[in-house]
């Protein structure tokens, strides 16, 4: 989810789904320990002084193994795996349900899973979307890629094509406003409840700008 992901990978793979092989699990791990190295080194000393080297060190690993599995710090910082699976959940609900509720649905799910596995790094996360210009710059870049997903997903349900101009408009409608949320989140202390200004966020792509603040 653009901006609000947890940066861990989640256990929500269905019971029958075949285990993942020795490799994957390494490469997970190797991940996992990089994102922790570098939350870790951010909440020590703050984002500009935490460098590549240092987060190496940190993680036990080269830093060229940092680069492989993230090519910029930014991408460290940012990168998940809760896009597919939000893919995945959408393509599980009913046929018959409208696109918005299940668009809902699915955000709320991811909301609850990230807030389960470490609210306080998805805090930092957002804090550092809002406050580091570099963080922000790499998010706004890689809401296309969550853009795309998402409009696959449209398409799927509404029998559109994924590039026509009308599913490209709603899809980064979405992730725009989703970015919006977070940010707003972080730059209001954290101290509102997240998933209901996602629900107001989703009220305004559904329903169109209220007639006076809520």
């Amino acid at each position: 989810m653009t901006g609000m992901t947890a940066a861990r990978t989640p256990s929500t793979a269905p019971a029958d789904r075949p285990r993942l092989g020795l490799r994957e699990r390494k490469k997970i791990k190797t991940r996992e320990a990089i994102r922790a190295a570098t939350y870790a080194l951010i909440k020590e000393q703050g984002y500009d002084a935490t460098t590549i080297d240092q987060i190496a060190e940190r993680a036990e690993v080269s830093p060229s193994t940092v680069f492989r599995y993230f090519p910029t710090k930014e991408d460290i910082v940012l990168t998940d795996e809760y896009d597919p699976l939000m893919l995945e959940e959408l393509r599980t609900r009913p046929t018959d349900e409208p696109w918005m509720d299940s668009l809902r649905y699915v955000m709320r799910r991811a909301l609850d899973l990230m807030m389960e596995a470490d609210p306080e790094e998805i805090r930092l996360r957002t804090r550092l979307t809002t406050e580091v210009p570099a963080v922000r710059s790499r998010m706004m870049e890689s809401m296309s890629s969550t853009g795309r997903l998402l409009s696959q997903a449209a398409a799927e349900r509404t029998g559109l094509a994924p590039d026509s101009l009308e599913v490209r408009v709603h899809a980064m409608a979405v992730t725009g406003g989703l970015l919006e949320v977070s940010m707003y989140w972080a730059e209001h202390g954290h101290t509102e409840d997240l998933k209901a200004l996602m629900d107001r966020a989703l009220d305004v792509l559904e329903h169109g700008l209220p007639t006076k603040n809520p």
